[in-house]
């Protein structure tokens, strides 16, 4: 069984004069991932592998998220083929996992994450908001295999 939490990164600024893969979060941005962190701590697995994006906004909630509820930043593992905004790209990285990892927690972007979500989802979500957190549970024992899968939960800053 295979065990997906996928958070897309925390609100950023767009009004700062730099390139979109370097964009920096807000202090909203920053408020809300840490509350998600909090709240999310009572339900991570207890052994999970980590990977984001390198676009400076999810590789940052990455380290603001881990930091807020004491996880070592050195477990993730930064991957640039996740700074992506296709849920195929993001499909074809999941589905590259190795099969040892049960447990995996990645931090990414929209429109991808909303649309795999709710291709591999047993459940719509219009949109997953910046610093949302969605989790997903397979049947299948591979990465490469996973399906349609059953929505465990969902965690959302407004809900907080």
């Amino acid at each position: 069984m295979k065990s997906i939490i996928l958070i897309r990164h925390a609100k950023s600024d767009w009004n700062s004069p730099v390139i979109d893969k370097n964009r920096i979060l807000t202090d909203n941005g920053i408020r809300n991932i840490k509350k998600i962190a909090i709240e999310a701590k009572k339900y991570l697995p207890e052994n999970f592998t980590i990977i984001s994006s390198t676009a400076n906004r999810a590789s940052e909630t990455a380290l603001l998220f881990c930091n807020q509820i004491l996880i070592n930043e050195n477990k993730i593992q930064f991957n640039d083929e996740l700074y992506t905004f296709d849920e195929n790209q993001l499909e074809k990285e999941i589905k590259k996992c190795d099969n040892n990892i049960e447990n995996l927690i990645l931090f990414g972007h929209n429109e991808a994450i909303t649309n795999f979500v709710n291709k591999f989802g047993d459940k719509y979500i219009a949109n997953v908001p910046t610093a949302g957190f969605v989790q997903l549970k397979f049947e299948q024992n591979s990465w490469k295999d996973i399906n349609k899968g059953k929505m465990i939960r969902t965690i959302f800053p407004k809900e907080i």
